[in-house]
């Protein structure tokens, strides 16, 4: 359990103030000692036990006393013992709403939701110590050994170091472990996650999802079925399971429901195994439609309008994750008629869209952007997409494309639109060369968008509107909104949309290119000549009510 919530909830009752908390912190620190054993210390409850009734009066549930209560084997079959002691869960009652259980940590919500998919039923959480639910999960399934019961029941024991690859692989393909990864996998369709973290660290293993940019932990499997589920992942993505020392790349396409996802999967050896991270592309999540990207009306119709021109180049460029593949794959998708050839380098491909012809980078057979792009120019193209530009060879050939009758789009990462120019005369490029094919410049970061079901105004402090570089006297009637936090998105948060930058490369622009002049001159023009920033695009969408100063603050 979270110990900073507990304090946090004693906090909010005013039992503790802020130095107690903190001195509290640094003696569980020290002393390894319970939350509750460390407010007994403190003399700010008389019992270890005492931190249950605050925490069932705060979630709006029952105390329940367990002592002498044995659940009946009807009710113990509901949840099987596997389930019990991974999520740390007791069932308590059954009745026709639903299923009432006593968790170890009732309050990491992420426990109840995993129930509630894994059995079909409304979970309803109470409230008991956390030392009797333990003692009563093991007395009622058997056994102590703190982990899946019924996948442990059916796998080898043979430690790690000693397994052959036969065990290994009996491990990765027992149906348990099959069904486990797959419970993984669904769970984080059914959440919208982007990537899935499979993390072994010296005493737990952690798995985790990145949903709309950040990190969510699920319950943790047991530390000795780390193994198990990191063989399954790379059985399941082509990768060589016998090799843990190097870093290897696979890929795994599998049918989650009615949808079909693509998962991009990647390893990485550390100190205490094998981390993984699979990069969810999910075709039914994402909408590859221009009008769906959410940009400004003026910039849609400059995007729309140099997408169309017959030659140049048109570069999206930000961090990684700001949502740049997918702007172009919408480019891509509003130009993609029976009158035009279109051509693809990528790494790798993402999304297969018909109509366009779509190469993977292969670096280990020498196939690299640059070589990709020069046989593209044989291939009688009208528009190519490069995937990146990454060196001064795959940027000169695709300013020679550019140059010779082709439209290329592609992206780059800097900081902002400016800085994207800048960054191809540093790699080599002469700079009439990128005066002369440049056409545009769009750049871009993905905030987190206020949950309207729990979106509620409120008054910032002066010091947030500072960092934003607002005055309190200039805001006039504008309002500052944020999320509650509610049901449907846990957190104040649901969904992501685009901030954007776009510099339209017009003559004065290009003079300075060819002048090498620097990023901030550069920038400094373009916003005497309209360009409205990135800061400016999320200040529009605060005072529209779509995000948060602190979402603005942490991406631009």
């Amino acid at each position: 359990m979270d110990n900073q919530q507990v304090i946090d909830l004693f906090k909010a009752r005013g039992l503790v103030d802020k130095f107690l908390a903190d001195d509290m912190v640094q003696s569980m620190e020290t002393t390894g000692k319970s939350i509750g054993e460390t407010l007994k210390d403190f003399e700010i409850i008389s019992h270890k036990d005492d931190i249950w009734p605050v925490i069932a009066t705060e979630m709006g549930t029952e105390m329940v006393d367990i002592a002498n209560f044995t659940p009946p084997a009807e009710l113990l079959a509901v949840v099987p013992a596997g389930m019990a002691r991974l999520h740390g869960a007791l069932p308590i009652n059954m009745s026709a709403e639903g299923l009432s259980v006593v968790l170890v940590d009732p309050l990491n919500p992420q426990a109840a939701e995993d129930l509630r998919f894994a059995l079909g039923k409304e979970i309803f959480v109470m409230v008991a110590p956390d030392h009797l639910i333990e003692e009563k999960i093991s007395e009622c399934y058997g056994g102590s050994g703190g982990g899946m019961d019924d996948i442990l029941n059916q796998m080898d024991h043979t430690s790690g170091s000693e397994a052959s690859l036969q065990d290994v692989e009996s491990e990765a393909n027992s149906a348990p472990i099959i069904r486990y990864v797959d419970l993984v996998l669904f769970q984080a369709i059914k959440e919208k996650a982007s990537d899935i973290h499979f993390e072994p660290f010296g005493g737990e293993f952690k798995i985790r999802y990145r949903v709309d940019g950040a990190l969510f932990e699920m319950a943790p499997p047991p530390l000795n079925l780390a193994r198990a589920i990191i063989s399954r992942v790379k059985v399941m993505s082509n990768m060589n399971i016998a090799e843990h020392r190097v870093p290897q790349d696979g890929r795994i396409v599998k049918n989650i429901g009615e949808n079909q996802v693509d998962m991009r999967v990647s390893s990485l050896p550390t100190q205490h195994g094998e981390s993984i991270v699979l990069r969810i592309l999910d075709r039914s999540n994402v909408n590859l439609e221009m009008e769906a990207l959410g940009l400004p009306q003026n910039m849609f119709d400059y995007v729309v309008e140099t997408i169309h021109k017959p030659n140049g180049i048109f570069v999206v460029t930000g961090p990684t994750g700001a949502g740049k593949t997918t702007t172009l794959y919408a480019a891509l998708r509003k130009i993609n008629t029976i009158d035009a050839k279109l051509l693809t380098a990528e790494d790798p491909v993402e999304y297969d869209i018909d109509g366009i012809i779509q190469i993977p980078v292969n670096e280990a057979i020498g196939l690299d952007f640059a070589r990709i792009l020069r046989a593209f120019l044989r291939q009688d193209p009208d528009r190519i997409l490069v995937g990146e530009i990454r060196d001064k060879e795959t940027a000169q050939i695709s300013i020679q494309a550019a140059l010779t009758g082709h439209l290329v789009l592609s992206t780059l990462h800097t900081n902002d639109a400016p800085g994207a120019v800048t960054r191809l005369v540093d790699m080599g490029v002469e700079p009439f060369l990128v005066a002369a094919s440049m056409e545009g410049v769009l750049a871009q970061r993905l905030v987190r968008t206020i949950c309207k079901e729990c979106r509620a105004s409120y008054e910032p402090n002066e010091a947030l509107l500072n960092q934003l570089g607002v005055s309190p006297h200039e805001l006039g009637d504008k309002e500052f909104y944020t999320g509650q936090g509610c049901e449907v998105c846990g957190n104040g948060y649901k969904g992501r949309q685009g901030l954007f930058e776009l510099l339209d490369i017009t003559d004065p622009i290009r003079e300075l290119i060819t002048e090498r002049a620097p990023t901030v001159v550069m920038k400094q023009k373009a916003i005497e000549l309209g360009m409205q920033t990135l800061r400016e695009d999320g200040l529009r969408n605060i005072y529209n009510g779509n995000t948060t100063i602190e979402e603005v603050l942490k991406y631009t």
